[in-house]
């Protein structure tokens, strides 16, 4: 399931739109890339999102202990004794790697501690394929022995069985089992047992961030999960204006959206923008982290409104340019499907009131079901292209 959210996540970005959507460029045959992302459901990434990343957060407990449990084979000497034994052994140290990669990168990620190298978008991509191709092939060399492994017990009696009465493995022709196993200080029962209810504290204290409404409150372990104020403006953000360099001068009157489009360009005030036919519509944002608000009523100007204002009624892609200066994802590129939606604007108030500064005043994009870093904010430019 964590892989399927998470080529589902990387579809979500239209990468084939190149630009500020593809942040794996050499990716090869691996960004494979089956379709355009949907604007229907609009909860479509937010469910993604949330389920690859409360699963993943849920999923820890169950690391370790699979950690705990093989750590010792990591150190048995000789390292090596035959060739299909290199091969296994490659495989698992990739797997352990990549699976510790993984974890500790997504969840600096969901905290916002980008201490990593490069882009967490890159690195996380290149990690999940390491791992999934040594989990592949460790499940190939595998199959056989845990097919008869997990055929040797009955879950219930082992369910039944408390630590008095637990006793080892039979000695295996892998060597899994110890030489000289010591008294068991734990019954499996109780190994289940704790790494389940580590799994289901977490959940209880990551889950909300994405459900919303009341259960944002128990988000506790998630920095985007609770409510940061009240007003129209008092839903979750993810950057403020401040923090990525956006400066009064650079939204404030002086400010003007450029439209362009196949026969030239124009500049349109926010007051003419305002004098626009404007519509309103419900929509969520959910972001990469897995933190997604609620519902929020947006008001603007469709897109496609502007994409025919600008000469290409019949838009394929626009290139939606932030006057943002600082930090990544200051440009996307939306596909055809996107700027026709008629949910699809460049929002200019939301809950009745204008944007503030840090949800993209004088102008953001809102589109539904894409990724919160397509919904530009602090938007400068609109090129529509056939």
């Amino acid at each position: 399931m964590l892989a399927v959210t998470g080529l589902a996540s990387y579809a979500a970005y239209n990468p084939r739109l190149g630009g500020g959507n593809d942040q794996t460029p050499d990716h090869g045959i691996l960004g494979f890339y089956l379709f355009t992302w949907p604007t229907d459901p609009v909860w479509l990434y937010r469910l993604n999102q949330g389920v690859h990343v409360t699963l993943g957060v849920v999923l820890v407990p169950v690391l370790l202990a699979k950690l705990w449990s093989v750590l010792p084979r990591l150190f048995v000497w000789p390292p090596v004794r035959s060739a299909a034994h290199a091969l296994e052994r490659l495989s698992l140290l990739l797997l352990v790697g990549g699976a510790i990669f993984e974890f500790v990168t997504g969840i600096l990620n969901i905290q916002l501690y980008y201490v990593f190298p490069g882009s967490f978008y890159t690195v996380h991509f290149y990690g999940a394929w390491v791992f999934l191709g040594a989990f592949v092939v460790h499940v190939a060399l595998k199959l056989p022995r845990m097919t008869s492994a997990l055929r040797s017990r009955s879950l219930r009696a082992e369910l039944r069985t408390d630590t008095a009465h637990t006793v080892p493995e039979e000695p295996d022709p892998d060597a899994l089992v110890a030489a000289r196993p010591a008294r068991a200080t734990m019954s499996r029962r109780g190994a289940l047992a704790l790494a389940g209810s580590g799994s289901v504290t977490l959940l209880v204290l990551t889950a909300g961030q994405s459900i919303g409404g009341p259960w944002r409150r128990t988000a506790l372990l998630a920095p985007r999960g609770q409510d940061p104020g009240t007003g129209p403006n008092g839903f979750q953000i993810n950057k403020t204006a401040r923090a990525v360099g956006v400066t009064p001068d650079q939204i404030g009157s002086d400010w003007r959206l450029r439209l362009i489009g196949p026969t030239g360009s124009m500049t349109l005030t926010r007051d003419q923008l305002l004098a626009m036919e404007l519509q309103t519509h419900a929509l969520p944002i959910a972001c990469v982290e897995g933190w997604s608000t609620d519902d929020q009523w947006w008001t603007g100007v469709p897109l496609a409104a502007l994409a025919a204002l600008a000469g290409a009624p019949d838009a394929s892609t626009v290139l939606v340019e932030s006057v943002q200066r600082e930090g990544s994802f200051r440009t996307a590129v939306l596909a055809r499907n996107q700027i026709h939606d008629a949910r699809s604007l460049l929002a200019l108030r939301v809950n009745g009131a204008d944007l503030s500064a840090d949800h993209g005043f004088p102008a953001r994009t809102i589109v539904p079901a894409a990724p919160g870093v397509h919904n530009t904010k602090w938007v400068g430019a609109l090129t529509f292209r056939t």
